[in-house]
């Protein structure tokens, strides 16, 4: 094995229709970047309605797709697809069954759900054009306890589920705001049977000294300021990046993933915790860190020569049009990262082609159901795009250098 691996990485693909049918010169242009590669891969955004059935166990944000969809993103180009997201578990474990049973008949590597924590975890592994591949997808919710996989205890079965890294929302305050919880939660008689009832028992947040929680909200941690921060659970932490380090010792090129919805207050600004648990991923062995679940774009960082995708935003996304929210501009505006890594696995060179959902005649539509395709743009818009992610990117020493359409990062 001589010769350089290309690794194409896309924004998250919330995909309802069957796409094969639509003709769009933009769009044969996404699919010939992600055709020319050794591989593409992307991020599941649903779950499969299949042989096993399943009930619905979300209200107005509840989503699946027929076995087609998954046709369709395979006559893209798609081959790898992380599966670990805040709707894998729409249909409960029937619809992780049936995804699994789906993605497995069409040969995807997959990763991030499994029938029991074990398989969920992976790392998963094949074999393309001669190099082999590993990916370990997380899911930082949050999410109920109950959609992650556990394994068989004792005479408990396991549950098919998603894997999980467990994330709790903290919130720094003073010693004045601090004091005033602390007496609300004594006069109101709120007791730590109370905090366990909230919850279901395997899901009682860890309380440190100096930390006030209630139920499944924010931990209050005593503070001399104000700040929203993350912290990870150690256990999740410890077993993921193990997954990681297992791939990367038998020489895999190793995509570490995450999902989540702890998004900052501006969501078009990274989180704070973000680069330093993709680097702890780097650091285990993992070759490229990728995240989805804040739906937009985020900055780019390369660090130990791999690079780091805060957030690949979109790339297909069948929503609904009355969503206020969906319609802002950043939501549909995404790239197309181009990774070439060497043998030894490191990367030579990071294109970035950018894509807008719809086109930028779909930006001009309030029909965002009429938005079914990325369409690869140029010009002004090209432009737009990269010069966005360039300035954000120079946060973490990142320089991206616009030519023609493309954008090129530098690597170290």
């Amino acid at each position: 094995m001589n010769k350089n691996f290309a690794l194409a990485v896309t924004g998250q693909s919330l995909i309802k229709h069957d796409l094969r049918t639509i003709e769009s010169q933009q769009f044969n242009q996404v699919k010939a970047i992600l055709q020319g590669t050794n591989l593409a891969f992307t991020n599941f955004e649903g779950t499969i309605f299949g042989e096993h059935g399943g009930w619905p166990l979300k209200g107005f944000y509840f989503g699946s797709s027929a076995p087609g969809v998954l046709d369709a993103l395979a006559d893209i180009g798609f081959r790898a697809l992380s599966l670990s997201n805040n709707h894998s578990f729409d249909l409960g474990p029937p619809g992780i069954l049936s995804t699994l049973d789906e993605v497995e008949k069409r040969g995807f590597l997959h990763a991030g759900i499994g029938r029991d924590a074990s398989e969920a975890q992976g790392p998963s592994r094949a074999s393309f054009d001669g190099r082999h591949i590993a990916m370990v997808a997380m899911d930082g919710g949050p999410g109920p306890d109950f959609m992650y996989a556990t394994d068989p205890v004792g005479s408990r079965g396991g549950r098919p589920g998603v894997n999980r890294l467990r994330l709790s929302r903290i919130l720094e305050v003073d010693e004045d705001a601090f004091g005033k919880l602390e007496s609300i939660r004594d006069q109101a008689g709120y007791a730590t049977l109370d905090l366990l009832m909230d919850n279901q028992p395997d899901d009682v947040p860890r309380l440190a000294d100096g930390e006030i929680g209630f139920g499944r909200g924010a931990i209050f941690q005593r503070s001399d300021r104000f700040k929203r921060t993350i912290r990870i659970d150690q256990d999740d932490l410890a077993k993921n990046l193990r997954a990681i380090e297992a791939a990367a010792d038998q020489g895999d090129l190793v995509i570490a993933y995450l999902h989540h919805h702890h998004w900052a207050a501006d969501w078009v600004k990274s989180p704070d915790w973000i680069s330093a648990f993709a680097r702890r991923c780097i650091d285990a062995g993992a070759a490229v860190f990728v995240s989805h679940g804040v739906p937009v774009l985020l900055p780019i960082e390369i660090y130990r020569g791999r690079p780091i995708f805060h957030s690949l935003g979109n790339f297909i996304f069948h929503t609904r049009s009355e969503i206020d929210l969906w319609k802002r501009q950043e939501v549909w505006e995404s790239v197309v990262g181009l990774c070439s890594f060497n043998p030894d696995n490191r990367l030579t060179e990071l294109k970035l082609y950018p894509i807008v959902i719809g086109g930028e005649e779909g930006l001009q539509d309030d029909d965002l159901e009429r938005r079914l395709v990325p369409h690869l743009v140029e010009g002004a818009a090209a432009e737009r795009i990269l010069k966005r992610l360039a300035i954000e990117s120079a946060q973490y020493g990142s320089r991206i250098e616009v030519i023609g359409d493309v954008g090129f990062v530098d690597l170290p």
